[in-house]
């Protein structure tokens, strides 16, 4: 959506083509990512399937926790950067524009299909995961037009404050899940010492059991290694995320907003 307003309110409008073809090529690299894993793991069964599924949720872990605290500071300026990128990327050529408008969505995109990977393997075969996915890239889709014209406005640093908070407990829902698989694969010990377990009041098949283990993954029954990554990971990355930003990083990145929209 940055992209493209800019494109039209420069007069640079012929350069269109080059961003949807850099969103194209995006979401198809995205497409591909998530097919192969979601069907790549669906065909592969017992100890090798929990082990991919730990891993690639490890590795989402990773990737979200990067990204929420790369959020952290780049939120205030991130429109700013697109459209200083996007000015860059028009005097060197077609290429460039492409090149932006592909890393742009699909650094969001390769997350986004990792972070699908536990769900789909913890719903054993539902489709609510992938109807859950469509739904939630046509809200967004919704919400992106309705920005473009006007009629929705985003604070993005508050915005990307409480989505990233949001991400947080989910990335340590995927962590747990993951440290699990690994568990069950004997990749890592302690399967058998369970933290505790309320599964005898706590039903995972009632709406709020697939609810809590939909969003967060949370199980009635989680190993002590789970609980203390899960204890641990909040603590240290809701630290990082929240503290304050130093006010010379602050200043930088306003500046940096405020010259680049201050540009013809």
């Amino acid at each position: 959506m940055i992209l493209v307003a800019f494109l039209v309110k420069s007069q640079r409008r012929e350069s269109l083509k080059w961003v949807a073809v850099g969103v194209g090529a995006a979401v198809a690299m995205v497409a591909a990512i998530f097919v192969g894993i979601r069907y790549g793991t669906s065909t592969v069964t017992g100890i090798a399937a929990e082990l991919i599924a730990g891993l690639a949720s490890l590795a989402a872990v990773v990737i979200v926790t990067w990204m929420v605290l790369w959020m952290r500071t780049a939120s205030r300026s991130i429109s700013g950067d697109l459209k200083a990128g996007l000015s860059h990327a028009l005097d060197v050529g077609p290429v460039a524009v492409v090149s932006l408008a592909f890393l742009a969505v699909g650094r969001e995109g390769v997350e986004t299909a990792l972070l699908m990977v536990g769900y789909a393997e913890n719903t054993a075969g539902s489709q609510w995961p992938l109807i859950g996915l469509l739904l939630g890239i046509v809200v967004a889709a919704v919400l992106t037009v309705l920005m473009y014209l006007g009629a929705v406005r985003i604070n993005f640093a508050t915005f990307f404050k409480y989505t990233g908070v949001l991400l947080i407990v989910v990335a340590a829902g995927i962590l747990a899940y993951g440290i699990r698989a690994l568990q069950t694969a004997d990749w890592l010990p302690g399967l058998a010492r369970n933290a505790f377990d309320i599964s005898s009041w706590f039903s995972m098949s009632s709406w709020y059991g697939t609810v809590a283990q939909g969003i967060f993954n949370f199980r009635a029954d989680p190993t002590v290694l789970q609980v203390l990554a899960w204890l641990l990971y909040v603590v240290v990355v809701l630290f990082l995320f929240l503290r304050p930003v130093p006010a010379a990083r602050a200043h930088q990145t306003t500046r940096s907003t405020t010259d680049t929209a201050a540009k013809p």
